[in-house]
């Protein structure tokens, strides 16, 4: 079967491969973004970035294989939201995508947050606050026009950081090997006597928050050629996001073996155009920064979009007000009333740095990885009795046994304020819960953002059917 047509007529094609997928899953990821979060994990950690990567892919590696099961469990699109639902209890898949409002809500103000340092780097005189506005009115601006964006145009952004990225890895490398960089051990950005596992845990929380986008190529199952290679897309959305990660950490870190090279402001906001000038001078910032923007400004488009759909769904099904959050433009066919509120939220980013949205993000993050873990055991082993043979007792116990366990490990190292923010938004979305379940005498409304939404959108807020080319071959 080729096509599937959900409930009212819309259709979805399947025509993703596996790497088309995987492309999704990279460009969302936002590569670009070890730069921008290089001084504070430096900060953080003693200067050992690249050790923080190391084991966060390793806690991200074990969460994967459990995205994985479940992926192959529940072949539709969906996300931690659809396996907790599907695997617990409808109520705990609802706190789970409550929570994940918070990572919906506060990715598009990490993208204009790094944009405004960007341009603030780029142009000092002029206030940071403005670049904000800038750039909250176009994208606002595009998204309210039209949901649809261009997965060509994605692609070929994520090409372009990726080439510049190389680029830079091999001028650090001409540069350590001509003796013009501080010459310090190749093993210096992953040992060294300051080097302390507390510090080193703290970092692996923050870098956490770049992998997000991994698990977003759960939302494309019902569009991939066939539900089979949808595990194999997440593990390699993961091993290729995460070397280049830790190949762009690790020759950064060489490079800068001391993070007090850098200035305070770049370290709380981006020091990814202070990376490129100290480099290469202004023209390597130039283009560092322009392959940053490129990335940033595509991630910041499917974001807006997508939590803006997300709420559309939100107001269809009546979890929140319909007549507002499920109002769509009839000229413009789109949910603007959510997208002017996502724009909105993002103008916060005037106020904000780096660090403390990305500890809140963690925070959503954190708790999906640790449902998606715990979904595991609850569907394979549980309900399906998967956990009387070695085989199995390995797989569906010990494995997301080893992932929910790691993932607490970084629980113990979020930062205080995103823990308290976090459990009061949490807090409130239960009460909330009480409420629409009118005491939990009734079942609660589903609000995944990968849900049909019949005659106003397609599945996905992007033009995926570009991205099929790839496997063409």
């Amino acid at each position: 079967m080729n096509n599937i047509t959900p409930s009212g007529g819309g259709t979805l094609k399947r025509n993703l491969g596996l790497w088309a997928i995987v492309g999704l899953g990279l460009g969302y990821m936002t590569p670009t973004v070890v730069f921008d979060t290089f001084g504070l994990v430096a900060e953080e950690t003693n200067n050992v970035v690249p050790l923080a990567y190391t084991v966060a892919l390793v806690v991200m590696l074990f969460t994967a294989i459990s995205y994985g099961r479940m992926a192959s469990a529940i072949p539709s699109a969906g996300s931690a939201y659809t396996y907790v639902k599907e695997s617990m209890h409808p109520n705990a898949g609802f706190m789970v995508g409550w929570t994940s409002l918070i990572d919906y809500m506060l990715l598009p103000m990490v993208n204009c947050l790094i944009i405004r340092s960007y341009l603030e780097a780029l142009f000092p005189d002029v206030p940071g606050w403005l670049w904000v506005v800038i750039y909250c009115i176009a994208v606002t601006g595009i998204i309210y026009l039209t949901m649809r964006g261009t997965s060509n145009l994605n692609m070929l952004l994520l090409v372009f950081s990726i080439i510049v990225m190389i680029v830079f890895v091999a001028m650090v490398i001409a540069q350590l090997t001509g003796g013009a960089a501080p010459g310090v051990s190749p093993l210096h950005p992953f040992i060294h006597a300051d080097v302390d596992f507390g510090t080193v845990l703290a970092g692996a929380t923050i870098v956490c928050f770049s992998f997000i986008g991994f698990d977003a190529v759960t939302m494309y199952a019902e569009e991939a050629k066939h539900p089979s290679i949808m595990p194999k897309a997440i593990m390699f959305t993961v091993l290729i996001g995460g070397a280049i990660f830790l190949i762009a950490a690790y020759f950064t870190q060489w490079r800068f073996p001391d993070s007090t090279v850098f200035p305070q402001e770049a370290i709380e906001d981006s020091t990814l155009p202070e990376i490129g000038l100290q480099v290469g001078g202004p023209v390597l910032q130039a283009v560092l920064t322009a392959a940053g923007f490129c990335a940033t400004l595509a991630s910041g488009l499917a974001s807006h979009a997508s939590v803006s759909r997300m709420l559309l769904v939100m107001g269809r099904n009546s979890v929140l007000p319909r007549k507002v959050f499920g109002y769509i433009n009839p000229k413009t066919h789109t949910p603007t009333f959510n997208i002017v509120l996502t724009g909105a939220v993002s103008l916060l980013a005037m106020a904000f740095t780096l660090e403390q949205i990305a500890a809140y993000i963690n925070y959503g993050a954190l708790i999906a990885f640790s449902f998606v873990n715990i979904s595991v055991i609850a569907y394979f082993a549980i309900r399906r009795n998967r956990r009387h043979t070695p085989a199995d007792i390995f797989t569906y116990l010990v494995l997301p046994g080893i992932g929910l366990a790691l993932t607490i490990m970084l629980w113990l190292n979020l930062d205080g304020h995103a823990l308290l923010g976090g459990l009061i938004w949490s807090g409130l979305g239960f009460l909330y819960l009480l409420y629409i379940t009118r005491g939990f005498t009734k079942q609660v409304a589903g609000f995944d953002e990968n849900q049909p939404v019949t005659g106003v959108i397609s599945n996905q807020a992007l033009d995926l059917d570009a991205f099929s080319d790839l496997d063409k071959k």
